[in-house]
Order: structure tokens, then C-alpha cells, then sequence
């Protein structure tokens, strides 16, 4: 059973900049699609980010787009989410998620990926 670690999380500033990194405990390889998600208090759980790991075609939610990135580090068996022009909306539980399984529909449902991480807070204060 992989699991996946999420840190760098914290607090910053409007503006400012965070790294999330997602660390599985195997082996990228067998993980063809990773993704974060986060989930601020009251809403539902939403896709921010996903790639493929081995090619590394992304797909990112609008909210996102411009302002994070996804990467991974195939060698270190670890994804990245770099946030930058954080917003005080942007505050959230983020998750990282993975799937063992070619992807067929949507990169950024939630309903895509069986294995997910603790989640780590991030807070973006005005």
C-alpha cells in the first residue's frame, strides 16, 4: 500500500509564495497520475493540480492557472505544488492524492484517486 507524506505547508502573507512536496513511499513508476486537492472549511473538496508523472503533461484548475505548478521529481518518488500570488481564497487543507491506474475522464475528480495523504494547512492571510 503506497502512502503519500504532504509538508511545507504553513502561514504567508497575501502575495507570497509556498512548496508543497508529496512524498510516496514507492516508487513513482506505479503511480502514473498524481494530484493535489485541497478543501477549505464549509466546501467541498476541489482539484487543483494533477500530472503524469512520467511525461509530466499537467492539468490545473482555473482558480490555479498562471499562479501554481505542478512538478515532480521522479527519482526522489516526490510531486510539487509551487504557490505563488497566494491569495487569502487560496486558504485550505491541501491533498495530495495518487492513482495506480491509467486515468480515463477527468484528471481533477477526486473520485480518480484511491490513495491520499494526511493533508497539510496552508493559510493565506490579507
Amino acid at each position: 500500500q503506497v502512502q503519500l507524506v504532504e509538508s511545507g505547508g504553513g502561514s504567508v502573507q497575501a502575495g507570497g509564495s509556498l512548496t508543497l512536496s508529496c512524498a510516496a513511499n514507492g516508487s513513482t513508476d506505479n503511480l502514473p497520475f498524481m494530484a493535489w486537492f485541497r478543501q477549505a472549511p464549509g466546501k467541498e473538496r476541489e482539484g487543483v493540480a494533477a500530472i503524469r508523472t512520467i511525461g509530466g503533461a499537467t492539468s490545473y484548475a482555473d482558480s490555479v492557472k498562471g499562479r501554481f505548478t505542478i512538478s515532480r521529481d521522479n527519482a526522489k518518488s516526490t510531486v510539487y505544488l509551487q504557490m505563488n500570488s497566494l491569495k487569502p481564497e487560496d486558504t485550505a487543507m491541501y491533498f495530495c492524492a495518487a492513482k495506480s491506474k491509467q486515468m480515463i475522464g477527468a484528471w481533477l475528480s477526486e473520485y480518480q484517486y484511491p490513495t491520499w495523504g494526511q493533508g497539510i494547512q496552508v493559510t493565506v492571510s490579507s
